[in-house]
């Protein structure tokens, strides 16, 4: 059964009549661009999701967030450079005011790439029929394109470029269909970058941030030197549990704690790195819930949204059969936090990096008007833009060559890739670890498989020695390596920096091939086998076998 769209809103307070039906498809994007504003093929020029949404009719407005935003964020002016740029596009104008070289001194004339033709979109298959995608200098003064490279080389507005904002801003509203008048969307050089900057938003030296138990370690290193504390929330197989954050915030104790009482959540709903939990629909929406009671800001980081994969069946049952149109697709993916969000409270962070490549180093977000202007701040004293290369590149292949319909048939393979590669570790654990002491839940997206080890079991502990749970993480995982397979140790991942109480270790199953894969698992259970002393026929725990 499909999970509720995301038009299904349901929340604490006046919003649970909150559903709209003014919603962008695929195939209204014709009309839609249509009466939107023409892009300009200008430099620099200024460019707002406002010139490219659906109008929002009966939809409420966000609310203000003054009060969360730190005095660096409130400080923040307008880039004097920025704003005259916005004057390059009056007809007649020459400029003598901006500092942007001429695209004549410009090493570059003509970009070519190879890209897959829809629908086949396999490696073997884009070598063998793909299409050229090409950009030249001066494409749109010869009236052949809106973007080329004598625009996407050259600086460019904080925001991005108005010919991929377009694009992005229409994805957005055809996937998630904001429940808010003044949502925006700005381009950025990655997720990575954008969550940094939205901590210097909102938390100040001192503040706590809230999280999963288990959090990304990069967002947990970024917070560290800002002197950001990392408040961990427990977690079970959805992810993390919305009444534990209620149970929380409810007793705080701003004098015990030495702090404010926390009001950011950061959170990876779909594909959680490192559990690979996805929070199905119902928690979504009780966690939102809890959101509004407490005032919660939400940053929802979602790089494996589109990573879901087909239910998980088991090695010798049918597959499920695929979403049989972009409408089933849609309908099949769990609804975000961003479509529940009536108070424009969420900070949705979407990238390009696991959906078409990391190394484009583009992404964006989506906010409310008040938040995207103050994040756009920032970035034209920091990163100014995505890069323009990544920019062009990305805008002929998904706007010019595969248009809305070519890329949800992309995002629909990847879907069914994933399947088939989660699938393969699944399968491979279910045949070589010992599940006397492992043990294991089969993702519903992302890229990674979590894996429980009973360190109580172990042959130390039988024995009554005194070895600390850490002591044989690190035995574990050492034996792995010395066996030829890296995984990365669970506490890696502990949002506070303790070792927790239970022992895991993270696998990934996007990068290597299926056999190296089966191969990879098969090494850790050896290594499990060996130092836990198991039996490899029965499986018995050998309390002498490693006990040295």
């Amino acid at each position: 059964m499909s999970p509720p769209s995301a038009l299904d809103v349901e929340a604490a307070t006046d919003t649970q009549a909150a559903t709209f039906f003014d919603r962008l498809s695929v195939n209204g994007v014709p009309a839609r661009r249509s009466k939107a504003p023409a892009v300009s093929t200008g430099l620099a020029t200024y460019a707002s999701s406002d010139m490219f949404k659906s109008p929002c009719h009966g939809k409420p407005k966000a609310k203000r967030w003054d009060h969360i935003l730190t005095q660096e964020a409130q400080s923040r002016e307008f880039s004097s450079l920025k704003a005259a740029s916005q004057l390059l596009k009056t007809p007649g104008l020459i400029s003598l005011g901006g500092g942007l070289p001429s695209s004549t001194v410009f090493p570059f004339e003509h970009l070519q790439v190879k890209v897959p033709r829809p629908p086949h979109f396999s490696e073997p298959e884009t070598k063998d029929s793909g299409l050229l995608i090409e950009a030249g200098k001066h494409d749109a003064a010869e009236g052949k394109s809106i973007y080329d490279i004598h625009i996407a080389f050259n600086y460019g507005q904080a925001t991005g470029s108005a010919q991929l904002l377009r694009f992005v801003t229409e994805h957005t509203e055809i996937v998630h269909h904001p429940p808010y008048q003044d949502w925006q969307c700005t381009l950025n050089v990655g997720s990575t970058a954008a969550f940094e900057m939205a901590l210097r938003t909102f938390c100040s030296r001192g503040d706590y941030m809230m999280t999963e138990e288990y959090s990304f370690c990069t967002a947990l290193e970024t917070a560290s030197p800002l002197g950001i504390k990392c408040l961990g929330i427990k977690m079970d197989e959805e992810g993390l549990l919305p009444s534990h954050i209620d149970d929380v915030l409810t007793n705080w104790s701003a004098s015990e704690r030495g702090a404010r009482k926390p009001f950011l959540l950061y959170t990876v709903p779909t594909g959680q790195n490192p559990t690979g939990a996805t929070q199905s629909a119902q928690r979504r929406r009780e966690l939102y819930a809890v959101a509004q009671k407490h005032d919660l800001y939400i940053l929802e980081d979602e790089p494996y949204y589109f990573l879901q994969m087909q239910p998980y069946t088991g090695p010798d049952a049918p597959d499920v059969p695929p979403p049989s149109s972009h409408e089933a697709f849609l309908e099949a993916l769990v609804p975000s936090l961003l479509s529940m969000d009536t108070d424009g409270r969420v900070m949705r962070m979407d990238s390009f990096s696991k959906v078409i490549a990391p190394g484009m180093r583009t992404g964006w977000i989506t906010a409310s008007a008040e938040i995207i202007e103050r994040i756009v701040r920032q970035a034209e004293v920091s990163t100014q833009m995505p890069s323009g290369v990544s920019q062009l590149v990305l805008f002929k292949l998904l706007d010019e060559t595969w248009g809305h319909e070519g890329y949800l048939d992309w995002l629909i393979w990847m879907r069914l890739e994933y399947t088939r590669k989660r699938d393969n570790i699944v399968v491979a654990c279910e045949r070589f670890l010992p599940r006397e002491v492992a043990s294991w839940v089969a993702p519903e997206a992302g890229m990674f498989h979590w894996i429980k080890v009973d360190w109580r079991k172990h042959p130390l502990i039988r024995q009554g020695k005194e070895v600390q749970m850490l002591e044989l993480e690190e035995r574990i995982w050492r034996a792995g390596v010395d066996n030829g397979v890296l995984t990365a140790k669970g506490s890696w991942f502990r949002a506070e920096g303790d070792g927790g109480k239970e022992l895991f270790f993270r696998t990934t199953f996007a990068a290597s091939g299926e056999k190296d894969v089966m191969e990879a698992v098969e090494r850790f259970g050896k290594g499990l086998r060996v130092e836990f002393g198991l039996n490899e026929r029965n499986g018995e725990v050998n309390g002498e076998a490693n006990g040295h």
